[in-house]
Parts: structure tokens; sequence; C-alpha cells
């Protein structure tokens, strides 16, 4: 099975080659990540897919949260479907939301496809909250 590429400018939700352009080459550091990763999950959780009453983090959209010596932070996040209307704003919402962080001294967003996103990605608490238990 051929894999679905990743979209290297979420923004304009343009297609581009199928590895994470963004956050590639990006080393995590673990006194940064730390400092920082408990403050940007809990900006995750201010995040909502509009379809979707429940935050992005609880649907097991953040696929992995990377934090660098400089406190530059790399974010592969999914959607729940490639065709997804939220694409055109969601990676930007992601952004912008970590960016706000005190210590964040950048944002790098890929949208990966590979792992497809399922509803076992989800959190119980997402589930119980959608009635799925």
């Amino acid at each position: 099975m051929k894999p679905l590429p990743v979209i290297q400018n979420p923004a304009s939700a343009t297609p581009g080659p199928a590895t994470s352009s963004q956050t590639a080459g990006m080393t995590p550091d673990p006194a940064r990540t730390a400092d920082l990763k408990p403050r940007i999950l809990e900006a995750l959780s201010t995040v909502f897919d509009p379809e979707i009453p429940v935050n992005i983090y609880e649907l097991g959209l953040i696929y992995d949260v990377i934090i660098n010596t400089s406190s530059a932070v790399g974010i592969r996040m999914t959607l729940t479907a490639p065709a997804c209307p939220a694409a055109q704003f969601l990676p930007a919402e992601v952004k912008n939301k970590v960016a706000q962080i005190a210590g964040v001294t950048d944002v790098k967003v890929d949208i990966v496809w590979d792992p497809p996103w399922d509803r076992d990605r989800m959190s119980d608490a997402a589930k119980l909250q959608l009635g799925l238990f």
C-alpha cells in the first residue's frame, strides 16, 4: 500500500513528500522537554476538532512533540481523515497556541498520515465522552 503524503505547509493543505519535513532532524533535549512539554500538552488540550467535541490531544491526533536545545518545538500530528475540512486551520491553531507559551522559540507542525488515525488512538476519557464504551 502506498503511503499517503505529508502536508508540508498545513495552512495551504498542499501535499508534500511522504516524510515529516519540518520536524525531521529535530533532536529532543530532555531538560527542555521536561520543562516545556507539560505546558505544551496543556495548550494542545485547548484545541478542538470542530466536528468532534473533544480536544485534539485526547482524540489522539498528536503523535509526537519534540523540543530541542533552543526550545524550538516540533509537533507531528494527524487529522481524523485526509479530506478533513479542519486541515485548512487546525495546524495553524496548534502552532499559534504553542507559540504563545513562554520559553518556546519556534514551532514547526507536520501533518502525517502514517500511521493512520483510528478510534483506538483516543484516550479512554475521549471515548467515554463520545459514548464509545
